[in-house]
């Protein structure tokens, strides 16, 4: 399993209009990220600070991601929500949201961290 935390700005003057998106989120989205062994999926907002974490439960990450990336309506989705949201300067190759480094965690007893 491949653990993920990502980070985004909202804008704040689209706040509420990404609050709704996200209180129902659609179907077809949903499944095309179950589709891609994305497991998991939460996210946080403090301030203006969108977090996300996600578990990947796949074999083949990159293929995943970009059939995901050419899903119709996780493309129809992304029109609504990128605009939204405001990327880091240092997001590197990302699409949209900075991807963290994980640094610390602590496992259940006698599950390995390394696993």
């Amino acid at each position: 399993m491949k653990r993920i935390a990502q980070t985004i700005r909202l804008r704040p003057e689209r706040r509420e209009e990404y609050l709704e998106l996200h209180s129902a989120v659609w179907p077809g989205v949903q499944a095309a990220l179950r589709r891609a062994n994305i497991r998991n999926y939460s996210i946080f907002l403090h301030g203006d600070v969108l977090f996300a974490y996600s578990e990947y439960h796949g074999d083949d990450f990159e293929a995943d991601m970009a059939a995901l990336s050419a899903d119709p309506e996780t493309r129809k989705w992304w029109k609504l929500t990128d605009p939204c949201q405001e990327p880091w300067p240092d997001r590197g190759e990302s699409r949209q949201w900075t991807e963290l480094s994980e640094i610390w965690r602590l496992d259940p007893p006698g599950e390995d961290a390394t696993a």
